[in-house]
């Protein structure tokens, strides 16, 4: 009888259509059934990995309804004595208010260790908790999941007692992940958990990776990629990153339609085991970032009149050749004419790292660009390169032509002259930074639209005081003075834009909820806490729930 090891997960869900992705421990059938509505799939194998995606159709829109999903026609979800509510797929009413959920960095919880000092609890283990008990009318439509899902150089102890028995961890990579079947690990480990497995069962997802999901500064630079290339581990780290992500994240963002056009799902599908086609495709998107043709990992979907676009902000960097694009040429078009494809009421362009960071932080980034360009001489470029790697300078700042490209893309669109209404808001969600702020954007040429920078992070993590000073000093204007002296210094242009902060920032495991409701937008922002009151099997002998941060109306009256 097969067994289904990890799944099922709810992810691409439209008005009448549903896909739900599975990992089984041998080659079966798999079957969703929701209500009269049913999709079967054969499962493909990837590197003896057995998996499906299953595409519901003929569901109605608007419409709540239970699923169970059978292995060769027997029955394996629900579980057995399972305490939590049926899993449902609930399709898009574009009638109704649409509700995102966001979301960035998850370690995942070690059972039975006390957290670390600091380590607030789980907020989605939390939220799913919370959810079990309300009507799923309340339930977020989609789970905007931004970056670092998996941690494949900072591994648990189960990992890393499973890297130990299985090669040589006193050799690089150590005990950081090494290839694609130590990915699986970090999926089953991170996805695993009973309430983490029922939430993504039940809520749609969207996801996109950041640098934690392959290894810390992937990316950064050139010379970072040429001293990864120079060792004997990293190309298999990096094909194995690539392989999972497509399997178990990036084939669940794609509609049914573009599932069927997709060469690579299709060749797969065919192959006793497809590990060598996705070994080459995964190769292949790697060496975008040297100016090959690789992969693109960016995608919309439409909810009613909200429009979704995930930027891929880490594999598609063009960095050779004295290039230095956040994404290439081609794929930046592609996002152009998604954004001036229109009519919508709000865009959300969900990217991993922030477009606007706090001024200050957001001036060394560029300042720092320059210094390793080479702007005052090499002895400061290598210094800058240094810089860049030891406090994380890689954000869209840190890519200044691509930063303003999209910032003129974003007034183009918000002015309305795409041809096209203007959006009563566009927001930009990332995460990353492991802290939660909102900022807005102010124009010079005044903006119909408003235009905001969500950025909300960690799920589970924390981040060191000495960081949060440093974040609350990027805050400052005193900073923001001495980084424009320095950016002169440097001869990095004038920001086309400036931008003020309603709200941050705030440390804590936080999420944050974007409601839509025709042409007026809310967020809410909430954080885990640990109340009083003793519950059994809990180390610390408290009860997690949950605090609003803050609420914000992102529009006003004079929005038309």
């Amino acid at each position: 009888m097969a067994t289904l090891l990890l799944g099922p997960l709810l992810r691409h869900v439209s008005e009448r259509a549903a896909t739900v992705w599975v990992e089984t421990d041998t080659p079966c059938s798999v079957e969703v059934r929701a209500g009269d509505a049913t999709g079967a799939e054969r499962t493909f194998t990837v590197a003896g990995h057995h998996y499906a995606m299953v595409i519901v159709t003929g569901l109605s829109p608007g419409t709540s309804t239970p699923y169970e999903v059978t292995l060769d026609g027997d029955s394996v979800w629900p579980l057995p004595g399972s305490t939590h509510p049926a899993s449902r797929i609930r399709t898009i009413d574009p009638t109704r208010p649409i509700r995102f959920l966001v979301g960035s960095c998850r370690e995942p919880p070690v059972p039975g260790r006390r957290a670390r000092r600091g380590l607030d609890p789980d907020v989605l283990d939390t939220y799913a908790v919370r959810m079990a008990g309300q009507p799923d009318k309340d339930w977020p439509e989609v789970f905007l999941m931004i970056g670092d899902q998996v941690y494949a150089d900072d591994t648990t102890p189960a990992v890393q007692r499973y890297i130990r028995a299985r090669r040589d961890a006193s050799r690089p990579p150590k005990l950081e992940v090494a290839d694609f079947e130590e990915y699986t690990r970090l999926y089953y480990e991170s996805w695993g958990d009973p309430n983490m497995r029922w939430l993504l069962s039940t809520m749609p997802s969207s996801m996109i990776f950041d640098d934690h999901d392959v290894k810390d500064d992937w990316n950064t630079s050139h010379a970072w990629r040429v001293e990864m290339q120079a060792t004997s581990w990293w190309e298999e780290r990096v094909t194995g990153a690539l392989m999972s992500y497509w399997i178990y994240q990036h084939l669940g963002n794609l509609s049914p339609a573009r599932l069927a056009d997709d060469d690579t799902y299709r060749a797969v599908r065919a192959a006793p085991d497809g590990e060598p086609i996705l070994r080459a495709f995964a190769q292949a998107a790697d060496r975008e970032a040297d100016g090959a043709k690789g992969a693109m990992w960016s995608y919309r979907q439409d909810f009613g009149a909200v429009r979704l676009l995930v930027i891929d902000s880490r594999c598609g960097r063009i960095l050779a050749d004295g290039q230095r694009s956040m994404v290439g040429e081609a794929e930046f078009r592609w996002i152009e004419e998604q954004v001036e494809d229109g009519p919508y009421d709000h865009l959300v362009v969900g990217t991993s790292l922030p477009w606007l960071l706090p001024r200050a932080l957001h001036d060394i980034e560029s300042w720092d660009e320059a210094l390793s360009h080479g702007a005052r001489g090499p002895r400061l470029a290598q210094f800058g390169e240094w810089l860049r790697r030891a406090v994380d300078l890689e954000h869209w700042a840190a890519f200044r032509e691509s930063f303003d490209r999209l910032t003129r893309l974003f007034g183009r669109v918000g002015r309305g002259e795409h041809g096209e209404p203007a959006p009563a808001t566009i927001c930009v969600v990332s995460g990353d930074v492991h802290h939660t702020y909102v900022s807005e954007a102010d124009y010079p040429d005044r903006t119909a639209s408003r235009v905001y920078q969500v950025t909300c992070s960690p799920i589970h993590n924390t981040i060191p005081m000495a960081m949060r000073l440093v974040f609350r000093m990027g805050w400052s204007h005193l900073a923001e003075r001495v980084m424009r002296a320095l950016d002169r210094f440097t001869g990095v242009p004038p920001m086309p834009i400036t931008w003020h902060h309603p709200s941050g920032p705030h440390f804590g495991n936080a999420l944050a909820l974007l409601v839509f409701d025709g042409r007026s937008a809310r967020l809410v922002l909430e954080r885990s806490v640990r109340s009083s009151g003793s519950v059994q099997g809990d180390d610390d002998g408290s009860r997690p729930g949950l605090e609003i941060i803050d609420e914000e109306d992102l529009t006003d009256t004079a929005v038309t």
